[in-house]
C-alpha cells in the first residue's frame, strides 16, 4: 500500500481546516463573472500595467510619502478564483498560530470538521470575491513585494452596470490601491504593527470551552439588558474586555489606512480622472446594503463597517490635512505612538492637539 504524502509541509492549519473545500466552495459560490472577450482582457492588462506605476507617482507627489527601496507598483488581474486563493493562502498563515493551539502536533482532526470549516470560510470568501475590485495585501512575502490585485470581473462589471470610462476608472481604483502600498512602503513599521496586532488577538481566542460558554453568557446577559446584538455589535459582545481593545485599535488603524486611501483617490484623480462624481456614485450604489438575507449577511459579516471605515476615515484626514496641511497629517506615519485612536477618528481636533501640533 502506496504511503500518504503530507503535502501540508507540518502546517497546523491545514490540519484545522481543509484549505481544498476553501478553494473549491469559494470558486463556487463567487462564479465567473460576466463573460469578458480575450481582447478586452489584455486591454485591461494593459491599462492596468500603465496605470499602476503613474498612479504611484502621482500619490507620491500629492501626499510627500515614498516607497523608494521595495519594488515598483505592479498588477495581477486575476479571476474571482485566484482571488479567493490567494486571500485563502494569506488567510492560512495568520491562522498558523491559532492551529498550533487547537491543535498540537499529532492531535487528530475529523475530515468532517474540516471540511465543513472549509466550506464556511470559502463561502465567505466566495461572496467577498464578487465585490472587491482591487486589493493590496500587506501579507504577501517579500518576493512579492509591490504586487496589486484586481479582479477583472468586478472591474467589467461596474464599468458595464454604470457606463463608466474604463481607463479612468481603472486608474481611480488603482489610485486606492497604490496608495495602500505607498503607506506601507513609506512606514517600515507599519506591517510589523499590524501584524503584531493580528498575533496578540489571535493568542487572545479562547480554545477552553468553559470560557467560551462564559462569554456566551456575558453575550446573552448584555442583550437582555438592552444591548444591540445587530451586525459587529454582535461580535463585540463575545468578546472580553482584553479582544475588545485590541479590536478598537485595529479598527481606528484600518479606519485611517482606507479613510487616507479614499482621501488621496479623490484629491490625486481631480482634474485627471473624467466622470469623477458618476464614478463615486456608483461605488456608493455598489456598497450600498441590500435587501433581505444579503442585507443580515453583509452586516454579519462586516461590510456595513466597512463603508462606514471609508465615509469616517476620509473625513478625519480631510479636516485634519485642512488644519495642520499634508506636513501635519503626515506625522501619523512617524511613530505609532502618533496613530489615533478611535475617538480621535471622531474628533480630528484632538489628534491634531496632541500630534501635528502637539
Amino acid at each position: 500500500m502506496e504511503a500518504t504524502i503530507d503535502w501540508s509541509m507540518g502546517s497546523r492549519a491545514a490540519a484545522l481546516i481543509d484549505w481544498g473545500t476553501v478553494s473549491q466552495t469559494g470558486r463556487r459560490v463567487g462564479g465567473s463573472g460576466p463573460p469578458t472577450p480575450s481582447v478586452e482582457r489584455a486591454r485591461m492588462r494593459e491599462d492596468l500595467a500603465e496605470v499602476v506605476p503613474y498612479a504611484e507617482t502621482l500619490i507620491e507627489e500629492f501626499t510627500g510619502l515614498s516607497s523608494a527601496g521595495g519594488s515598483p507598483a505592479r498588477s495581477w488581474l486575476m479571476s474571482r478564483g485566484e482571488w479567493v486563493n490567494a486571500n485563502a493562502k494569506g488567510l492560512q498563515r495568520l491562522l498558523e498560530p491559532l492551529a498550533e493551539r487547537v491543535l498540537p502536533e499529532g492531535a487528530p482532526r475529523s475530515d468532517l470538521r474540516r471540511k465543513a470549516l472549509g466550506a464556511q470560510i470559502g463561502g465567505l470568501l466566495g461572496y467577498v470575491s464578487r465585490k472587491v475590485l482591487g486589493q493590496y495585501d500587506a501579507f504577501l512575502p517579500p518576493d512579492d513585494d509591490g504586487l496589486l490585485y484586481f479582479v477583472g470581473p468586478n472591474l467589467v462589471d461596474v464599468e458595464r452596470r454604470f457606463e463608466l470610462p474604463r481607463r479612468d476608472f481603472r486608474l481611480w481604483v488603482s489610485i486606492h490601491e497604490v496608495t495602500h502600498r505607498v503607506q506601507f512602503g513609506a512606514t517600515p513599521w507599519l506591517r510589523p504593527h499590524l501584524e503584531g496586532l493580528i498575533g496578540r488577538y489571535v493568542q487572545t481566542v479562547q480554545v477552553d470551552s468553559r470560557e467560551v460558554v462564559a462569554q456566551l453568557r456575558r453575550a446573552v446577559d448584555a442583550v437582555r439588558s438592552g444591548a444591540d446584538w445587530r451586525g459587529m455589535n454582535g461580535i463585540l459582545l463575545i468578546m472580553n474586555d482584553e479582544q475588545r481593545a485590541l479590536f478598537a485599535r485595529m479598527q481606528a488603524l484600518m479606519t485611517l489606512l482606507e479613510g487616507h486611501a479614499t482621501f488621496v483617490m479623490n484629491e490625486v484623480a481631480g482634474g485627471r480622472v473624467d466622470d469623477l462624481d458618476q464614478m463615486r456614485n456608483a461605488l456608493r450604489e455598489r456598497r450600498r446594503l441590500r435587501g433581505g438575507l444579503e442585507k443580515v449577511f453583509q452586516q454579519a459579516i462586516g461590510f456595513e463597517t466597512k463603508a462606514k471605515q471609508y465615509a469616517s476615515g476620509e473625513r478625519f484626514v480631510r479636516d485634519v490635512v485642512t488644519g495642520a496641511g499634508m506636513d501635519g497629517f503626515n506625522r501619523v506615519w512617524q511613530d505609532e505612538a502618533n496613530l489615533p485612536s478611535p475617538e480621535e477618528i471622531a474628533d480630528p481636533a484632538r489628534w491634531v492637539r496632541r500630534v501635528a501640533k502637539g
